[in-house]
């Protein structure tokens, strides 16, 4: 059997206040101590609901109209405003529309996106980001549109247009001139106009495409977009006054054939005359401005015919040294009328002749 021991009191008071138990003496008169601390929570508990709910109500009128003082506040007024990403669009523009939309507003409380989609309506702007540096100064990011045809208009000024068709403004005397214009265009401004007029950018890149990899845009002044299914090209230096007509299908490819048929044409020394060519279904009509002939070719042949172009591609062309086809035959429908009348007159007179004989 093991031996138990006993510890004196000592022993084990001394144990039990090195584990942290402290055994506080209690009060002579024998009525234990209470002690009172101070919580909101038991404050709030006697304050009747009514009161909570208003002294609720005080908080957020208070912090609203904290808020709004602080927005308003002259410390976010707008001092600073960064533009980048300009260059054929002003700047100045830019911040004096962007101090215009936030003049009452100030930086905090200012409507981003409705300001970048103001921006947005800017002529020669693609996107807009606005972003706040607070306090007082703002950032507006620019994605610009890119020029990349000019447009004819029907006033003959030349504008830059985008690859949506969009008119960015006239082109400046120092701007690099591409290699022809576009003539045609739409300046209705409705959606349908847009569309078309994008239709119309897009077929010119096209063709601008083709025409740079084959040599031929130096000899194109213009190209008239008015109907797509009827393109036609304005030549440019010596041959000027030459159209060329490449309808709708392979306009691209149908050029080179045009030109090349046109320059052996000019070398028998006809160049002078020539006022059109038209590239038809399987060959090339060469229209002179003589009013007497034009020549026809087969776009396969190396010869040029003196044949007369497909009724309905060609233009009428007036010769003032000889009669139109038109007053020709006025002239002899008019003859012809009067031989009808000579004739139903004398018939008249060989008819009535006899009867007055028999009388």
């Amino acid at each position: 059997m093991k031996e138990q021991v006993v510890a004196s009191r000592g022993v084990r008071r001394a144990a039990s206040q090195q584990k942290g138990f402290v055994q506080k003496p209690a009060r002579r008169d024998g009525s234990a101590r209470r002690e009172f601390n101070f919580s909101p929570r038991a404050l709030f508990a006697y304050v009747p609901k009514a009161l909570k709910v208003g002294l609720v109500i005080l908080i957020v009128i208070t912090a609203i109209v904290g808020y709004r003082a602080a927005a308003s506040a002259s410390m976010f007024e707008v001092k600073t405003i960064d533009v980048t990403g300009t260059s054929r669009t002003s700047a100045e523009e830019i911040q004096t529309l962007t101090r215009r939309a936030l003049s009452k507003t100030g930086v905090w409380r200012a409507d981003l996106t409705a300001l970048s989609n103001e921006l947005n309506r800017l002529p020669g702007v693609r996107s807009a980001v606005v972003t706040r540096v607070l306090p007082d100064g703002l950032r507006v990011r620019i994605t610009e549109r890119a020029p990349i045809a000019v447009v004819r208009t029907v006033a003959g000024h030349f504008v830059w247009v985008d690859d949506e068709g969009v008119v960015l403004g006239e082109m400046k005397p120092d701007d690099q001139m591409p290699p022809f214009f576009i003539r045609g265009w739409d300046e209705d401004g409705t959606e349908d106009a847009r569309k078309e007029n994008a239709a119309r950018v897009q077929k010119y890149l096209e063709l601008s495409h083709s025409w740079s990899a084959e040599n031929l845009s130096e000899r194109v002044s213009e190209v008239t977009l008015i109907d797509l299914r009827d393109i036609r090209v304005q030549l440019a230096g010596n041959d000027s006054q030459v159209e060329v007509r490449l309808g709708s299908q392979d306009a691209a490819s149908h050029l080179k054939i045009a030109l090349d048929e046109l320059d052996r044409y000019k070398q028998g020394g006809r160049g002078s005359s020539i006022t059109y060519v038209a590239v038809l279904a399987g060959r090339v009509v060469i229209g002179s401005s003589s009013g007497s002939k034009t020549a026809s070719a087969d776009t396969g042949s190396a010869t040029v015919d003196s044949a007369p172009a497909a009724e309905g591609n060609q233009p009428t062309i007036a010769n003032p040294d000889k009669p139109s086809t038109s007053e020709r035959k006025a002239v002899t429908g008019e003859a012809n009328s009067k031989k009808r009348d000579r004739k139903d007159g004398s018939t008249k007179d060989r008819q009535a002749g006899p009867g007055l004989r028999l009388r």
